[in-house]
């Protein structure tokens, strides 16, 4: 099974703002719709307050196996599975026979999974000061950068982007 991150980040790293998404990017939502869905039968990992700043009419995420990383043993909701810890929650994933994992936030659930992914996929919005909640630092040796795609600021698209894969 793969297991990858997917991001967006602003120049200094900044990836939410008070809970939710500090930008309007339909071209990045699109992507991360189609990468994490795939072609085959994928989960998503994601802290309990990324699966709270999902809209209800998203949760759980659709066509993926929804995996919420939360430390209350009480916690529950329709649609997804509970891990108390990153070993429980790729056990899941490979439990329920998931081609893909993908590692979808927040900033300690990132944390916790940076020594285990083989692939980041980073959206990197062109602009500062987004808001509250950094990526982790990490250690970029031994990792090469593929850029796949820009896309300049429109209508959909609040700001311009570039969208590179991080391989090890």
């Amino acid at each position: 099974m793969k297991i990858a991150m997917i991001v967006a980040m602003d120049e200094n790293g900044c990836i939410g703002n008070h809970g939710n998404l500090p930008w309007r990017l339909k071209s990045d939502m699109l992507r991360f719709k189609s990468l994490t869905e795939g072609d085959g039968y994928n989960a998503v990992i994601m802290g309990r307050k990324t699966w709270d700043s999902l809209p209800e009419s998203f949760r759980p995420l659709p066509e993926r196996v929804n995996i919420v990383m939360s430390r209350d043993t009480k916690w529950s909701a329709d649609g997804a599975d509970a891990a108390l810890y990153p070993g429980r929650a790729i056990e899941i994933a490979y439990a329920e026979a998931c081609d893909e994992c993908w590692i979808i936030g927040g900033a300690q659930i990132y944390s916790m999974y940076l020594d285990k992914v083989e692939e980041i996929h980073i959206t990197k919005v062109h602009t500062t000061s987004s808001g509250d909640v950094s990526f982790p630092e990490w250690n970029r040796s031994g990792w090469s950068e593929e850029i796949v795609e820009s896309t300049e600021a429109d209508d959909g698209n609040e700001f311009s982007t570039t969208y590179s894969i991080w391989k090890k």
